[in-house]
């Protein structure tokens, strides 16, 4: 007799990789390294950083990235609500500090904000609520290449003198271990580029354990420096609730405001999806350079609202493509509705991760699909 298996609500992503995380931090909680330890496990976080982004660069095609240069409007649309409109909002969440939010929970509150946007998950979104993939490929993949130089430029200016331990001499290890590796992985790619995609699979796991070594040094190093105790369940309660507000208000802003710049179906989904989710995979590197011991901190509001968007846009993208007109079998595709003609990159969503630029620890489950979407970056 079949037994009929347990399933979550299909509304209910169920991230693998975030509670992978979740388990990580619980380790640094019981086992946080220490003394000499500590020192190595602070080297191999740094290394890990900067393997990180060589692998970035060396996967992403610039040729690619530069032919979706013809959809500059939609590019530029995306950046202003990644590093101008979500920063505008992080500064107004300054008035609620000390009453709702403490000082080190609004600072990585204010960090969250000027993080670039993800890759694979306003793919997997976009797709599924028949967007179009291919800008939000190029979306995505322009936001992390800006973010690996804008957000600590940004971080500079809004976080110094909050307390975060952030200062301009920051911008040098940023530049070693972020944009230096990066630009390696540019120059180099041409040559170790059919190596990386062959062995994808493997890599992915290398991208994936080296965050969860920088998580769990930066968290272990909260313990030991006793962080935690500055947090009450109260204060994260009202955190959720900052960060909700946060996410509706950007959601609300992308969607309507690419209606009003004339943007059509397919180019407001791309919007709606890259413009209003933030990257835990770029965000957790750069916030263990940016604030050393207190890194572990700074991320728990992005590692809430990651989670969150996740949840949210699963529920948006069912509900985007169950409002698209039904299409007769044989007929083209409206313009700007699943691709948008940029030469090369005009493909289905089956071949979004060609451009695999990024590693975003969350796969989102709808109840149209029976396979997990993968939102990796």
């Amino acid at each position: 007799m079949h037994r009929p298996s347990f399933k979550l609500p299909s509304w209910l992503p169920v991230d693998g990789y975030l509670l992978a995380l979740a388990g990580t931090v619980a380790l640094a909680a019981l086992l946080p390294v220490r003394g000499p330890a500590a020192a190595v496990a602070g080297g191999a976080s740094t290394g890990a950083v900067a393997l990180l982004f060589f692998l970035y660069g060396a996967r992403l095609s610039t040729r690619e990235a530069l032919d979706g240069l013809r959809h500059w409007r939609l590019h530029l649309t995306v950046l202003a609500c990644t590093f101008a409109v979500f920063p505008v909002l992080g500064l107004a969440a300054r008035a609620l500090v000390p009453y709702v939010l403490p000082p080190t929970l609004y600072t990585g509150l204010l960090f969250l904000c000027l993080v670039p946007s993800t890759v694979q998950s306003s793919i997997a979104f976009t797709s599924i609520a028949r967007g179009n993939v291919a800008a939000a490929i190029c979306a995505g993949s322009f936001s992390s290449i800006v973010g690996i130089v804008v957000t600590p430029l940004l971080a500079g200016l809004v976080l110094h003198g909050d307390g975060s331990g952030f200062s301009a001499g920051s911008l040098v290890p940023i530049v070693c271990q972020l944009l230096l590796p990066f630009l390696a992985g540019q120059v180099l790619r041409r040559w170790i580029g059919p190596f990386l995609t062959r062995n994808k699979k493997v890599l992915g796991y290398v991208d994936r354990g080296s965050i969860l070594l920088v998580v769990h040094t930066a968290f272990s190093a909260g313990m030991v420096q006793g962080i935690w105790h500055q947090v009450s369940l109260l204060r994260l309660l009202c955190l959720l609730g900052v960060e909700a507000v946060l996410l509706a208000v950007m959601l609300t802003t992308t969607s309507y405001g690419a209606r009003k710049l004339g943007f059509r179906r397919g180019d407001r989904i791309a919007i709606t999806f890259a413009g209003s989710k933030k990257s835990l995979a770029a965000g957790l590197p750069m916030a263990s350079v940016l604030f050393g011991a207190q890194a572990g901190l700074m991320v728990l509001p992005l590692m809430l609202f990651h989670q969150m968007q996740l949840m949210v846009c699963a529920v948006l993208a069912k509900r985007f493509a169950a409002r698209a007109e039904p299409r007769r079998e044989g007929a083209p595709a409206a313009a700007g509705d699943a691709s948008y003609r940029a030469g090369p990159l005009t493909r289905s969503s089956g071949s979004a991760s060609t451009t695999g630029a990024r590693t975003e620890a969350s796969p989102a489950r709808t109840a149209d699909s029976s396979a997990s979407v993968s939102a990796r970056r």
